[in-house]
């Protein structure tokens, strides 16, 4: 297929789950090319040395909690002192690095935040091609609307180390906006309710002949489905000490396990009422099982959901707004499945929420229209973001100058002026925060900006005009200019949370000259984790394949299969894949037999359910 000069898809990299989505004939479309969907789960496990990524990386967790490596959205564009409540909780190392970075400790190597995110979107990419037939090599990328800068370019970083282009960011909230349509309404007061695995944002955005604008945004980025498990993992972890006070609960597989089954049944429990579970902890040789009711897992995390609510006010406020001004409530995020969720929004908008499009797949859907436009495409309508918290400087006695607010529309620029406190400076030196407080020590410090160059004179006498300029991806650079001379200042950014360009550059070169070596590898590994379950699927069916198999045919599989055994030990993942396909064409009368069979009980169980409907 010819390969479109312009393309430009859309992804949203999420806590939980990541995807991609284009805009086809039929409008917006999450992008698969095959059986498993368009969701490529955030998760990468270090196996012999390789990344194995997505849904074969699940299973991961508890096998090798300590090398598999999830929720690291949440450690993006953060220090050690931000992680001090998420650290506890996840079962492979966080350490320290260089100017206030964080590394992933896996084993003997060791990785940023940045790195293994880009391996995700690496998997999301190949996953795009495939579907389109064609390589990509630009993206949308979508950020939490309350991610701050630090967060932000660490998101551009991990983009281009995955080799794309990221040609701009935007906030979930206002893709979930654009992927509903909303730009085709005249007019209205949108409210984008954003509950996803790591983060909660709400934004209220003012629509008006195709021009949206953000009024306000406010959120939680220590908030989410996440935070949901853990409560759960501590519930069953309690009923599991009730029965086996001896049991051992904090190692990392046992805590990926408690986490495992948490997440399971959080996910029955948007359906049914109640769900069996069962843990069961084979190196201790104890075995837990009970009953989870929605009743129970709501009085756990009835607390969160009140903390999303209050965001919701603070937003409302920000804006000058009421609930009964809000003219349409969108929700986004896996999360909002839950019926309390849905519940308790309804209740506190006073209306019911528009749930028309999959929570999972609509930020990537909206990221890839923003791209359509930016390609060219016809779909024309503007955003106007906002900034999510105040931009400014340190001044005397650490307080913090203000130079953007929160919530101002983007782009912005604003333009502060200072002078020297010495005779003859030619150097002064400025810290960058983002935040609320009033005070530097209760703000973010994105990064020290030294002016050099300066012509000695007095002090009070220079006149330094400083720039702040937030792009449209809401991306802060800063510039300077010494008025009474003239003369440029020189301007040295020392990234306090930020991977510096020479890093990133060594990253995209390393990913590049292994790319090949990397995904034939990587196949390997996850094609002897599908034979592994291949293999598994077999033998539980095995007492019915000796029924439905002839001898000679149950000789065949039990020999293709040790074909496929003696193939996953070598190095060939070709090989490999065309003798588990082999497997799969002697096992397909089997399956189809399995399958008919579970289809026929199925359909006698509603013909007697029908049946007794119309019973008078």
């Amino acid at each position: 297929m010819t390969e479109p000069l312009d393309i430009i898809i859309g992804i949203d990299l999420g806590t939980t789950n990541s995807l991609a989505a284009v805009v086809g004939p039929e409008g917006p479309e999450a992008l698969s090319a095959d059986a498993d969907g368009p969701i490529v789960p955030s998760v990468a496990a270090r196996v012999q040395g390789r990344w194995v990524v997505g849904r074969p990386a699940l299973g991961l967790r508890t096998q090798a909690p300590e090398h598999t490596v999830f929720s690291v959205k949440r450690l993006m564009g953060r220090d050690m002192a931000d992680l001090q409540a998420e650290l506890p909780r996840l079962p492979y190392g966080v350490e320290a690095a260089q100017r206030g970075l964080v590394q992933v400790v896996l084993g003997q190597e060791r990785y940023t935040p940045q790195e293994i995110s880009a391996v995700v979107l690496q998997a999301v990419k190949a996953k795009a091609e495939a579907a389109l037939g064609h390589a990509v090599h630009k993206a949308v990328l979508t950020v939490p609307a309350y991610f701050d800068d630090a967060q932000r370019q660490a998101t551009r970083d991990a983009g281009r180390i995955a080799g794309l282009e990221v040609v701009r960011i935007i906030n979930e909230p206002t893709a979930a906006a654009v992927a509903y349509g909303l730009d085709q309404r005249d007019k209205g007061l949108v409210a984008v309710y954003d509950l996803g695995g790591g983060t909660f944002d709400i934004s209220l955005l003012q629509l008006s002949q195709q021009v949206f604008k953000v009024l306000a945004t406010h959120g939680d980025t220590h908030l989410g489905g996440d935070d949901m498990d853990h409560l759960l993992a501590d519930e069953l972890a309690r009923r599991t000490l009730l029965q086996h006070p001896q049991a051992r609960l904090d190692t990392p597989g046992e805590r990926a396990l408690l986490l495992g089954v948490a997440e399971s049944i959080k996910m029955e429990l948007t359906r049914a009422q109640d769900t069996p579970y069962t843990l069961d902890f084979t190196a201790q040789g104890l075995t837990h099982s009970g009953v989870f009711t929605r009743q129970t897992l709501e009085a756990l995390i009835l607390p969160l959901v009140e903390r999303t609510l209050d965001s919701c006010r603070q937003a409302l406020a920000l804006a000058g707004k009421e609930t009964a001004q809000v003219d349409e409530v969108v929700l986004v995020g896996g999360a909002t499945r839950i019926p309390l969720v849905r519940h308790r929004v309804e209740a506190f908008f006073g209306r019911r929420p528009n749930v028309a499009l999959d929570p999972d797949l609509v930020v990537a859907m909206g990221a890839a229209v923003q791209g359509h436009l930016l390609a060219g495409g016809r779909r024309d309508y503007v955003l106007l973001d906002v900034v999510p918290l105040a931009l400014g400087l340190e001044t005397l006695g650490g307080a913090f100058s203000k130079l953007i607010t929160a919530n101002t529309t983007i782009p912005a620029q604003a333009t502060e002026h200072f002078t020297t406190s010495v005779d003859g400076q030619t150097a002064v030196e400025l810290n960058i925060y983002q935040g609320e407080r009033e005070f530097v020590k209760d703000c973010r410090n994105l990064g020290r900006f030294k002016l050099q160059g300066l012509p000695p004179m007095p002090a009070g006498l220079p006149k330094m005009a400083v720039t702040f300029l937030v792009d449209a991806n809401g991306i802060l650079t800063v510039s300077a200019r010494e008025e009474r001379s003239g003369q440029e200042a020189h301007i040295e950014v020392i990234p306090s949370h930020g991977l510096t360009p020479h890093e990133v550059e060594r990253m995209v070169e390393e990913a590049v000259d292994n790319a090949r070596e990397d995904m034939t590898l990587r196949q390997l590994v996850e094609f002897r984790l599908t034979a592994q379950a291949v293999f598994q699927g077999i033998d539980k069916a095995w007492p019915q394949a000796e029924k439905l198999l002839s001898a000679a045919e149950q000789a065949q599989v039990r020999a293709q299969m040790e074909v496929v055994r003696q193939a996953a030990l070598g190095s060939d993942p070709i090989l490999l894949k065309a003798e588990m396909d082999k497997l799969g064409q002697l096992t397909r009368p089997l399956a189809d037999t399995l399958i008919s069979q579970a289809a026929l009980v199925e359909l006698k169980a509603f013909v007697a359910e029908h049946r007794q409907e119309n019973t008078p």
